[in-house]
């Protein structure tokens, strides 16, 4: 009968299977290290590129807070030149007022009376003068009620006094003075022509006459 040893056969299979066992591992060692750099290198590319985007974003982000800081700045010049411009617009138009209210005060005041004084408080012109009789003071405020510009006379006060031995009445009237429109007021309004031939507009009196 023959024997045969198979000790050593077992033994270099042991030892294969060991070999196959630590070389297995170690490709898996390589194949896991490389899977985690390719990782690694991939989201430090995409935390790059977020990066690169975040920090354009707050550039972008710091030029559009500057030009909104120049836009304020302009918008604040601007107003500020618009109220100047109203400012020397209401001061012209004050002027104009004043010289046209002088005006059609010269022209409605009767022969007979005489103003002393004239005072304006926005819209409100209050009126002092000495008047020769009462039928005079009533002819004044008539002239003023039928004024295009003067409206709503109101007698304050009257008083007879002596002035150089003669007998007179001392009277304070208070008057509205109406603002006139402006040829360029009156070319805005609805319906009417903005042409440089239309004529000029003419002031219309409380009873509808021209």
């Amino acid at each position: 009968m023959i024997r045969v040893n198979l000790l050593p056969h077992r033994e270099q299979k042991r030892k294969a299977r060991r070999e196959q066992f630590y070389a297995l591992s170690g490709l898996m060692l390589v194949l896991a290290g490389l899977i985690w750099f390719l990782g690694y290198t991939v989201l430090n590319g995409y935390i790059s590129t977020q990066e690169g985007k975040n920090a354009f974003l707050k550039k972008e982000i710091a030029v559009l807070d500057k030009q909104i800081d120049e836009i304020k700045k302009l918008k604040e010049q601007t107003e500020a030149l618009l109220s100047r411009k109203q400012i020397i617009e209401s001061l012209q138009a004050n002027r104009t007022e004043t010289v046209h209210m002088f005006n059609e005060l010269a022209r409605q005041v009767p022969s007979g009376v005489y103003l002393k004084s004239v005072k304006q408080a926005g819209q409100t012109i209050t009126l002092n003068g000495l008047a020769q009789s009462n039928a005079k003071v009533s002819t004044l405020m008539r002239n003023l009620d039928d004024s295009p510009v003067l409206d709503k006379p109101d007698l304050v006060e009257i008083k007879a006094v002596t002035v150089d031995k003669r007998r007179l009445n001392d009277f304070t009237m208070r008057v509205q003075f109406t603002r006139q429109q402006s040829n360029e007021e009156v070319k805005a309004l609805p319906g009417t022509k903005g042409s440089a031939g239309a004529a000029k507009p003419t002031p219309t009196r409380k009873d509808g006459k021209p």
